[in-house]
């Protein structure tokens, strides 16, 4: 039983929920076109901790989507919750964003794909049985028109990267397209907690997200 502060900045959704003994205390999502966490995310904190009358040294541990995602947002996000740790000497929980965004699905058969946009057609997706199980790794996956022809039932897709797949796959009655499911560190709450209670942490000063793929930069010469 703990109380513990889940942040959730894989993606443009910058969210933080307030998890005590499992369950939601309270939580913030801000989902807005540019990624706004550099600049929300502790106002974000400071704000919703006053509003339930809590402080920072009141948490047992903090958990962070650890990706796949955002490069910018997952650092961002990662370096927060490693500087309260440090402050407060408390312990580091690392989440899967697809099992937290699978989390947020919920279905009572067939298989869900929670997916997060990777550009093009790719995406960050696993795949999670109805009682959020992960069946299958996390991969980078280049949607093609037969991607889907091997699932023998029925499969629910949703997040940020299934949006751009409803067209082209809309006449496929073995798919199933949940609209309006997004990251947030609410479906973090319940996993965090599993994992404090089982002393499921990661080392404070050597954790890295996951980024999903190789973060590249583009360096331009300039001509003399």
């Amino acid at each position: 039983m703990a109380l513990i502060l889940n942040i959730e900045t894989a993606t443009k959704v910058c969210s933080i929920a307030i998890g005590k003994d499992g369950k939601i205390l309270g939580f913030t999502d801000i989902n807005e076109a540019d990624f706004s966490h550099a600049e929300k995310l502790n106002l974000s904190i400071i704000d919703l901790l006053a509003k339930h009358k809590l402080k920072l040294k009141d948490f047992n541990a903090i958990a962070i989507s650890e990706g796949p995602g955002s490069y910018t947002g997952l650092r961002i996000g990662t370096s927060t919750a490693k500087g309260i740790c440090y402050g407060l000497d408390i312990p580091l929980i690392s989440i899967n964003t697809l099992a937290s965004l699978a989390n947020l699905a919920k279905i009572t058969e067939g298989i869900k794909i929670p997916m997060i946009d990777a550009r093009r057609m790719e995406v960050f997706t696993a795949d999670f049985d109805n009682k959020n199980v992960q069946i299958s790794k996390n991969t980078n996956l280049i949607i093609e028109k037969n991607t889907f022809d091997k699932y023998k039932q029925t499969i629910h897709l949703f997040g940020n990267g299934s949006d751009k797949l409803v067209t082209q796959f809309s006449d496929n009655k073995n798919i199933k397209f949940i609209s309006n499911i997004e990251c947030s560190a609410r479906g973090m709450v319940t996993i965090a907690e599993k994992k404090f209670n089982s002393n499921d942490f990661v080392d404070v000063a050597y954790f890295e997200p996951n980024y999903g793929k190789e973060f590249y930069t583009n360096v331009v010469i300039k001509k003399k």
